[in-house]
């Protein structure tokens, strides 16, 4: 086949494959897991159930792929805004940590705050790349703490183990929070935790 028919086939199912993981998370967030199925997920995204499944097995797959994306996306994120941020380290730390809060702040609005909201965030943090993604999450801190350390811009008494497990377990409140203003508050508080004691 021709290169470009290759490129339009791989593009259309891209194309099918992120509808069906869309529809699905807002069928989810409107209705609730239990009353989604794969026939309401093919209708609202106004293909075949055939083609569903030749794509994904059941909601718990495309649920899974859903969320698999979201993540890698938001670590993708993180890392252009470190690796984009050409200031000291401290500022470095301080331009991801408020990231990283603002992620936790719209996932939160995302899946909304009610039952349905706290229903699909423990069925999705379940799975094996989540722990995989925190761990990524908790290298990368690590070392943005350790770097700032060093300069001497931070605390060095307490490991940057012990420093990224305190920022990242804090910043997990932003979901909570109700502004942009307050998560800039949140961060505010915790990069204080991080000076180097006098």
């Amino acid at each position: 086949m021709p290169k470009l028919w290759n490129q339009t086939i791989e593009t259309h199912r891209r194309e099918v494959r992120d509808a069906i993981l869309e529809t699905t998370a807002s069928l989810v967030a409107e209705r609730g897991l239990a009353s989604v199925t794969m026939s309401r997920i093919a209708e609202q995204a106004g293909i075949g159930r055939a083609t569903l499944y030749k794509y994904f097995r059941d909601v718990d797959a495309i649920l899974r792929a859903w969320h698999e994306r979201q993540v890698a996306a938001h670590l993708e994120h993180l890392a252009v805004v470190r690796d984009s941020h050409a200031g000291d380290p401290g500022d470095r730390l301080a331009v991801v940590l408020e990231s990283y809060a603002l992620i936790h702040r719209r996932r939160a609005q995302h899946h909304g705050s009610g039952p349905r909201g706290a229903e699909l965030a423990v069925y999705l943090h379940r799975d094996e790349h989540v722990a995989s993604a925190r761990q990524q999450l908790h290298e990368m801190v690590r070392d943005l703490l350790a770097e700032a350390a060093e300069a001497g811009d931070l605390r060095s008494d307490i490991a940057a183990d012990e420093l990224a497990d305190y920022c990242l377990h804090a910043l997990g409140a932003a979901g909570g929070l109700n502004s942009d203003a307050a998560v800039q508050r949140l961060v505010t508080v915790v990069l204080a935790g991080l000076q180097p004691t006098r």
